[in-house]
């Protein structure tokens, strides 16, 4: 899958997670703004990390804002974007769930 615009998927709410991608040159980036960072930083980084690579992504800047979302939700809300970003919403990747 390759990412060809930025999309946003959540909100800011209370449980939820907000994911913003977008075009990058090379691999996943990642920056990511959470209350829970130091508890479950590298937890959230890797549900997004494995998220994308079952995807097929390879090169995406990904945004998070955390705000206690469950590892669902990020793996829901990062499908959503990676989907919109790269403009298969039509044609959804029912294995990646």
């Amino acid at each position: 899958m390759e990412i060809k615009d930025t999309a946003v998927a959540g909100t800011l709410e209370s449980s939820d997670i907000q994911i913003m991608i977008s075009k990058a040159t090379d691999g996943i980036q990642i920056e990511l703004k959470s209350d829970v960072e130091k508890q479950f930083g590298d937890q959230i980084r890797h549900v997004i990390t494995a998220t994308l690579n079952a995807l097929g992504v390879q090169a995406a800047k990904v945004k998070a804002v955390d705000k206690g979302a469950l590892d669902c939700v990020i793996k829901a809300r990062t499908i959503a974007a990676a989907q919109r970003a790269s403009e298969t919403t039509a044609t959804p990747a029912w294995e990646v769930l």
